[in-house]
C-alpha cells in the first residue's frame, strides 16, 4: 500500500510529529471533565487552531483530536452514537488544515485506548475492542485521515484488536504504547515484548513506539529497548514536556523549550524515526526541537543511559523492565526543566 507517510519516511531521515492535545485544549478554555472531541463541532475555529500550531512549528504529523473517540469513552458523556459524527469531523478539520499547509503533512487519526480491561481481567471482549475501534476508524477515515495513529495503549489484545480494525477500515497504522510502570506498560509489556507483538501481527503498523509515560529520560530507555532488539520498522518516541506539576491550580509541564530540542536529537540517536512530544508539549516546544533536528549532527553512536541523565534528568526505575542491570547515570531528581 502506497500512502503519504510510507513516501515521507522513505524520503527523510526523520519526521517530526506533534505535541499535546489536551493541554493545549485546557488552555483554549476546556474544562477538566469535558469531552474534547464534542469540541470537533461545537467549538471548530478552536480545534482548527489546535491543528494549526504543530503546523506553523515544522511538525510533519499532526494527531485529530478524537483520543477518546470511542463508544466506550464517549458513553461517559452521553455521546456514545455520535462516534461516526465526532471522528469525521476531527479528520474534516485536520484535512483542511493539512490540505491549506503548503506543503505535505499527515493527518493522523488518533485512536486512544477504550477505557476499559479486556477479558480475563476485565470484561471487554477482544471482538467487543474490534468494533468499537473499528466504527472509530471508519469515521476517521470518512473525514479524510491519512492514517490511524493509535497511541497510549497498556494492553497486547487491545493493541492486536486496534491492529485488526485497522485492516477492517483498510487503513493503514502506527501504534504507540505507554511504558508508565518502571520501564513497563500498567499490563506488563517491556519494550522487547512490543517489539515481538508488532512483528508478530498478521497486519502490523507502519512504525511502532512509545507515548506519553513519565518522562522523557524514561521513553528514551525505552527506544533503546526497541533498538536493541535490531527492528527495522520505523519507531516513533512521543514523550512529556518534562514533569507535571500543580500550579496554581492547573497542571504544569516543567520541560522547557531548550529541555525538548535536547530531547528531540537523543530521540533521533536513539533510533526514533518519528519524534514529537506529548503531554505538556507546546508549537514553542515544537519549533525548538524542529530547529536542533535541522541543526545539530547526527552522532556517530547510541547515547549512553549517562548521557540521557545527564540532559534530561534520572530514571524514575533503576531498570527498563527488561530484566538489565541498573543503567548508569540514574539519578532521583531531575536536573533540569
Amino acid at each position: 500500500m502506497s500512502d503519504a507517510l510510507t513516501r515521507m519516511l522513505t524520503d527523510n531521515a526523520w519526521l517530526m510529529a506533534d505535541g499535546a492535545t489536551g493541554t493545549t485544549l485546557f488552555n483554549m478554555g476546556l474544562t477538566s471533565g469535558d469531552a474534547p472531541e464534542l469540541w470537533n463541532v461545537d467549538e471548530q475555529d478552536k480545534i482548527r487552531a489546535l491543528y494549526r500550531g504543530p503546523v506553523e512549528a515544522g511538525s510533519d504529523i499532526f494527531l485529530t483530536n478524537s483520543f477518546g473517540g470511542n463508544a466506550s469513552r464517549l458513553k461517559l458523556h452521553g455521546a456514545e452514537g455520535r462516534v461516526r459524527e465526532l471522528n469525521k469531523a476531527a479528520a474534516e478539520l485536520g484535512r483542511d488544515v493539512a490540505d491549506a499547509a503548503g506543503r505535505t503533512v499527515v493527518v493522523a487519526g488518533s485512536v486512544g485506548p477504550t477505557g476499559e480491561i479486556m477479558e480475563p481481567m476485565g470484561s471487554l471482549t477482544y471482538q467487543g475492542a474490534v468494533e468499537m475501534f473499528h466504527e472509530q476508524a471508519e469515521g476517521l477515515k470518512e473525514g479524510g485521515a491519512d492514517l490511524l495513529w493509535v497511541e497510549t495503549i497498556s494492553a497486547p489484545d487491545e493493541y492486536k484488536a486496534a491492529a485488526e480494525a485497522a485492516r477492517l477500515a483498510d487503513m493503514p497504522w502506527v501504534g504507540t504504547m505507554s511504558f508508565d510502570t518502571a520501564g513497563r506498560t500498567m499490563m506488563g509489556v517491556t519494550s522487547a515484548d512490543m517489539v515481538q507483538l508488532v512483528e508478530s501481527l498478521p497486519n502490523p503498523p507502519l512504525a511502532f513506539g512509545a507515548n506519553c509515560g513519565v518522562g522523557s529520560a524514561d521513553l528514551l530507555r525505552t527506544v533503546l529497548g526497541f533498538a536493541a532488539q535490531g527492528t527495522e520498522r520505523p519507531i516513533v518516541a512521543k514523550g512529556n514536556a518534562g514533569i507535571p506539576k500543580y500550579v496554581h491550580g492547573h497542571i504544569h509541564y516543567d520541560g522547557t523549550p531548550e529541555l525538548m530540542a535536547d530531547y528531540a536529537v537523543l530521540a533521533r540517536d536513539c533510533g526514533a524515526k518519528i519524534i514529537g512530544g506529548c503531554c505538556g508539549t507546546t508549537a514553542e516546544h515544537l519549533a525548538a526541537m524542529r530547529e536542533a533536528l535541522e541543526t545539530r549532527p547526527v552522532a556517530d553512536s547510541r547515547p549512553t543511559l549517562e548521557e540521557i541523565a545527564e540532559k534530561l534528568g534520572g530514571f524514575s526505575s533503576t531498570s527498563d523492565g527488561t530484566g538489565e542491570d541498573e543503567p548508569q547515570g540514574r539519578r532521583t531528581r531531575r536536573r533540569r526543566g
